[in-house]
């Protein structure tokens, strides 16, 4: 299958319907076609991927090990294919009711959604937006939504543009034993118990990289899957954690913590929007990188007024 030039799109159809379903009888009803024809069309599918795609077990069907990695890439190629059909050389925000798919940190999403919803309700009244959370991110990935909202550091692949920064800093519960004058030491971070971020398998995050540059290994007791969670597994306990600034401001007077001094360089947070290249032409997916700048700017200059106010 080098030559895709000559592939009939409708197998893609039934190839989807059939990895979903398990079931070339039950492919054939969400499809609304029979059954032969189902068949008909596997055959020739599994002619073209020399593999068997189903196989028996039990009274059941299982995919392959190739049909099991062909699942989400054929999903991916499918929805862009209907986007590609769905564009529209004009876009008005105005009576769009285009539906967009964001995924961000829960960091990101904290600071970023209620200007974006404000946003929109002003200038484009029928438009939604699904958030979903950041985890993996590659090429399928970006097909399978619109925009990722990530560090820049994270090297996520495709079209990006820097929306805002936040300094990382280090915090703690306000009346922590090692915390001298306003400061924890090299030795303790080295001891103390912490807290530690990961969005997704292998993803080594900023604060963790700085640690291990200034040859400190952090004795890791909890691992959560977002900023905001640091800041509540610090409260109240001798854990230490890393978080964007913007989160000690927001958490710290309600969860008595503070930021601590540290000797380590700690980086900055650089946030972007990151898209897939195949769809730079989409004059909906523009504007909608234009309004996350505008939203962008009011997290960065929140005592500003924005534009025509």
């Amino acid at each position: 299958m080098d030559d895709l030039r000559g592939v009939d799109l409708n197998l893609l159809v039934v190839l989807d319907a059939v990895l979903s379903e398990r079931s070339l009888t039950r492919a054939a009803e969400v499809l609304g076609t029979t059954q032969p024809t189902v068949s008909g069309a596997v055959a020739k599918l599994r002619t073209m991927l020399d593999d068997q795609l189903l196989v028996r077990s039990g009274r059941l069907s299982e995919l392959t090990p190739r049909a099991s990695a062909l699942q989400p890439v054929v999903r991916a190629a499918l929805a862009e294919i209907e986007r590609t059909f769905q564009l529209r050389p004009m876009f008005d925000p105005l009576t769009s009711d285009r539906h967009f798919r964001v995924a961000a940190s829960d960091y990101a999403l904290a600071v970023m959604t209620a200007p974006l919803l404000e946003l929109l309700e002003s200038t484009a009244p029928q438009i939604t937006v699904e958030f979903g959370p950041l985890s993996n991110v590659g090429p399928i990935d970006l097909l399978q939504g619109d925009i990722v909202v990530a560090s820049v550091s994270r090297g996520v692949p495709g079209k990006h543009l820097s929306l805002f920064s936040d300094e990382t800093v280090c915090i703690v519960r306000r009346d922590h034993p090692d915390l001298v004058d306003g400061a924890l030491s090299t030795e303790a971070l080295r001891r103390l118990p912490y807290v530690q971020v990961a969005f997704a398998d292998g993803v080594v995050m900023l604060a963790d990289d700085a640690l291990a540059t200034a040859g400190i290994a952090p004795h890791i007791v909890r691992t959560v899957p977002g900023f905001l969670p640091v800041a509540f597994a610090v409260a109240g306990s001798d854990l230490y954690g890393f978080v964007p600034a913007r989160v000690a401001e927001a958490y710290g007077d309600h969860l008595d913590l503070v930021v601590a001094q540290i000797e380590v360089p700690l980086p900055v947070l650089v946030e972007a929007a990151f898209w897939h290249p195949s769809r730079n032409d989409d004059p909906a997916l523009r504007w909608l990188v234009s309004v996350l700048r505008q939203v962008a700017e009011r997290v960065e200059f929140p005592d500003e007024d924005p534009p025509g106010n």
